[in-house]
């Protein structure tokens, strides 16, 4: 019986090891393919990659930003943007060590609470004072209607 070996589809080896030198998701391939927990640690690369460059874009447009990460359960960390002109914005990560990741990669510092000098930063605009006035008033949503 003669022995084969197994070639990708282009006829070739393409340099892909068990290691993940060949360039695609770190973990290698098994039997050919990319194991679940290569391709689940690519995405979340490409995730933290994503929110880095968000948490990136919302600093250099607010002159700058800290953060604090929030724990939100099964849906993730919320990652709370300060910026230094006292604009907020928030962001939501697949988890608090993703989110973590991003804030390192995005060059921001961040916080343990949202306390203090951070939460004296923030500025509430119209945007917000109507949306909780909304709420408190029975607006958008439901509650008590106006007579």
């Amino acid at each position: 019986m003669a022995e084969t070996q197994q070639m990708d589809d282009g006829g070739a080896d393409d340099g892909a090891t068990d290691d993940g030198a060949g360039g695609g998701p770190s973990g290698g391939r098994v039997g050919g393919r990319w194991s679940a927990e290569a391709l689940r640690a690519a995405r979340d690369e490409r995730r933290v990659a994503r929110l880095a460059r968000e948490i990136r874009a919302f600093a250099d447009a607010h002159g700058g930003a800290e953060g604090q990460i929030a724990y939100l359960g099964r849906k993730g960390a919320r990652i709370v943007l300060v910026g230094a002109d006292g604009r907020w914005g928030d962001l939501v990560a697949p988890g608090h060590e993703p989110a973590l990741r991003a804030a390192e990669k995005a060059g921001i510092t961040v916080h343990e609470t949202l306390d203090g000098d951070l939460a004296a930063r923030l500025s509430t605009g119209p945007y917000e004072w109507s949306r909780m006035a909304g709420i408190q008033l029975g607006g958008r949503g439901g509650g008590a209607s106006r007579a």
